[in-house]
């Protein structure tokens, strides 16, 4: 990115981790229609292939794909030399892989913690670290963390999902702090519900009684609003709500 006002993602070189469907999907489907070099991950290749295909067939746009899961540094490392053999750099990071696992706390497994709070906070550290070595030779770099209200709002049963939210936000203002000195720019979006299938939840495509969500589309285009705002200004954080949710009923 450019150290004035950056106008256009055309020819940008982004990676959208967990981008195989929804939010990430959207994300990934956003920035190649907007001229970017995309490079989608997901957990398994299989479904990595497929989302490139279709991306390709609807876009015919340069878009790459590689498998890895984000809770193993060894493969996010894998991950970011495949992008350095297909594209030679990096302007942007989206770390948008996530899990949702929903139990009371004393029902909580310990491999169910583990496995939250390493997919939604140590695989947004690891991608950014090695984000960090491409964008310090670049002189320039864009990282967005795809958080959650859930990072600011507790709820019964989100024991380990609150708790990587709450912590990928604290995470995210800190890099803010110590990289928006070196042009490189931290920003994180809070989602509340959105029309995804995540945590068992319907797509907005699959039922109507989804449609007061948030689509993943509209999250997509949150992250280009910051991603072409001028470099004198730093959007840090996005709080967003279905406008008009449901209204409870009334009480009997």
């Amino acid at each position: 990115m450019d150290s004035s006002q950056t106008k256009t993602l055309a020819g940008q070189i982004c990676v959208v981790t967990g981008a195989t469907r929804g939010i990430g999907r959207a994300i990934a489907r956003m920035l190649v229609l907007e001229g970017a070099k995309v490079t989608l991950c997901g957990r398994t290749q299989d479904a990595v292939n497929q989302a490139v295909a279709e991306l390709i067939q609807e876009t015919g746009g340069k878009v790459e794909g590689k498998a890895a899961d984000v809770r193993d540094s060894d493969q996010v490392g894998e991950l970011f030399r495949f992008i350095d053999a297909r594209f030679g750099g990096l302007d942007v990071l989206v770390n948008n892989a996530g899990v949702g696992i929903f139990r009371p706390v004393s029902e909580l497994s310990i491999d169910e913690w583990k496995s939250t709070l390493e997919t939604n906070l140590y695989g947004a550290f690891y991608a950014t670290r090695e984000a960090l070595l491409r964008f310090e030779t670049s002189g320039r770099g864009y990282v967005v963390n795809i958080s959650s209200l859930a990072g600011a709002n507790a709820f019964a049963g989100g024991v380990a999902y609150n708790a990587s939210k709450f912590a990928l936000n604290g995470f995210s203002e800190a890099a803010m702090q110590d990289l928006r000195s070196k042009n490189v720019r931290v920003s994180y979006i809070m989602p509340g519900s959105v029309a995804t299938d995540f945590g068992g939840g319907h797509t907005a495509s699959q039922s109507g009684a989804m449609d007061w969500k948030i689509w993943p589309e509209d999250v997509a285009e949150i992250v280009k609003m910051l991603l072409l705002m001028p470099a004198r200004t730093l959007v840090s954080r996005v709080e967003v709500r279905p406008s008009k949710p449901p209204q409870p009923g009334p009480k009997r």
